[in-house]
């Protein structure tokens, strides 16, 4: 998840009953401080992952992890902040990836494949980040999570129209900039449609389908 702290998946068990009387009652685990606020985005996309839900509350989420509203603005000013975490966590995941792929000393075709495959595979294996990136889950959120979303997928498209210029004048064509330009906003649109249907479907219709084939006909 978006933070550099590792949150364990076991609860700290209690010490062992003595044998002179009942044990006593477990003291609550308190979170390692930045621990919390991993928690609040993991339960804020696993809730983004329940098909059908259309917005998730800060009251809803709060009873998830069993802690008041109040505990949440703690750690995030609001929950426009907590969406925010995870657009941080989406941009470094995927563009880190993004980034080794144009430093691979590999044909423009197959680097380009590769970068709309990464963007991909990322969404499938985070169905909750999906409807952040497709914008569902942010049609009634803050305006400015949008605009963010919009920029990420402006730099997938720049760094393909980049890897595609090469192309296009090894190709032999007469504006290769243009014509890199053109193959760059048909990728980014076929991943951003791909987004879209896996979420609207209830992630029934993987990002990944017949994705060869798709990436042959377009590159």
């Amino acid at each position: 998840m978006p933070d550099d702290e590792t949150i364990d998946a076991a609860s700290d068990p209690a010490g062992g009953a003595g044998a002179a009387g009942p044990a006593p009652s477990p003291a609550r685990k308190r979170p390692r401080p930045g621990e919390r606020r991993v928690q609040i985005l993991q339960a804020l996309a696993a809730m983004l992952e329940q098909p059908g839900t259309e917005r998730v509350t800060t009251a809803a989420l709060a009873a998830r992890l069993e802690v008041s509203e109040a505990a949440l603005y703690r750690h995030f000013a609001s929950k426009a902040q907590m969406f925010e975490g995870l657009i941080d966590f989406i941009e470094q995941s995927v563009l880190t990836l993004v980034n080794q792929i144009t430093e691979r000393d590999l044909p423009a075709r197959e680097q380009a494949g590769q970068i709309v495959r990464v963007l991909l595979q990322f969404a499938e294996k985070n169905p909750g980040m999906t409807r952040v990136m497709a914008g569902d889950a942010l049609v009634f959120e803050n305006e400015r999570l949008q605009q963010r979303m919009n920029q990420f997928f402006d730099k997938i498209e720049s760094q393909l129209r980049q890897v595609l210029r090469g192309l296009a004048a090894a190709e032999g064509a007469d504006t290769p900039t243009v014509d890199a330009q053109m193959r760059a906003a048909v990728l980014t649109a076929f991943a951003m449609g791909r987004l879209q249907r896996f979420a609207r479907s209830g992630f029934r219709h993987l990002p990944s389908e017949h994705l060869d084939g798709a990436l042959a006909l377009m590159l």
